[in-house]
């Protein structure tokens, strides 16, 4: 018999440790386990698998990525509550769960990631972003992430040139990472139940940017240039830029295009083209 099947239902360790969602946190609490064991299997192959989990809360997913073979897991949670509420699962593991406790967005992640590594979650809404490009940073030591947001964050990572939801976080995410949208959730999965809709997506960091750019520069320019989505760029990149129409025609986008019309390699081409004038000054 596995240990795992003998624990009590996700909701009963809930209610055990008084465990109610903290809108301060982000926190809503996913309990439906055919929606887990989806997130799950949206990592591929777990089997003895090193897996860091970001804000496991009363553990409903790190049960679904134990079931599914992961070798070890090591849950990084910052609410001492459901840290206390992670113990029986723990114990129940057997030495394939260890618990963190401490922010993601503030703790060493150089020495928490490994090479290889999977990394899953489900997000708090309230600081996804800054979470997924913490992540980013460290996609060195990163396999693959499975990672759940707001469903229009997630548009937002996955959007394609001259869409709406297009922008500077598809620009710079896609541009180190390939991002696959993997599918939606319905708030009533969740309790509560959030205003807005959620949806998993699958990060997988490329071995080398999708085209040579230095990212400060790449971030300067997209942050011009989406800031201000409804100029078309000679006038946007005026802030960056002494002669924006000459940058943007040296680096063959059309002057008049706006921010959501360029590809992830013109916005390089662009960077690197920027580069250049200023070493020439």
């Amino acid at each position: 018999m596995n240990p795992l099947d003998d624990l009590p239902c996700l909701r009963d360790v809930a209610d055990a440790f008084s465990l109610r969602a903290r809108k301060s946190l982000g926190q809503n609490f996913l309990f439906d386990e055919n929606v887990l064991d989806r997130i799950a299997r949206s990592a591929g192959d777990l089997e003895g698998a090193v897996v860091v989990e970001i804000g496991p809360g009363p553990g409903g997913l790190t049960r679904a990525v134990l079931r599914a073979g992961a070798g070890r897991v090591l849950a990084i949670e910052m609410d001492p509550r459901c840290c206390a509420a992670l113990s029986g699962l723990r114990d129940a593991a057997a030495g394939r769960l260890a618990i963190h406790e401490g922010d993601a967005l503030e703790c060493d992640l150089r020495r928490i990631l490994e090479p290889g590594v999977v990394v899953m979650g489900n997000l708090p809404f309230n600081s996804s972003t800054r979470l997924a490009m913490r992540l980013i940073e460290h996609r060195h030591l990163i396999d693959r992430m499975i990672l759940m947001f707001q469903k229009e964050v997630a548009e937002r990572l996955v959007a394609e040139p001259g869409s709406r939801q297009y922008g500077r976080l598809s620009v710079l995410v896609q541009w180190l990472c390939r991002v696959e949208w993997c599918f939606g959730i319905a708030s009533a999965s969740f309790v509560p139940a959030p205003k807005v809709r959620a949806a998993v997506v699958r990060i997988t960091p490329r071995d080398t940017p999708l085209s040579p750019a230095l990212e400060p520069v790449l971030r300067t320019l997209t942050q011009a240039g989406f800031g201000q989505r409804r100029k078309v760029l000679r006038n946007a990149l005026a802030a960056v830029s002494r002669d924006p129409q000459d940058l943007l025609l040296s680096a063959g986008v059309d002057p008049r295009a706006r921010a959501e019309d360029v590809d992830i390699a013109s916005w390089c081409a662009l960077a690197r083209e920027h580069v250049k004038r200023a070493a020439t000054g």
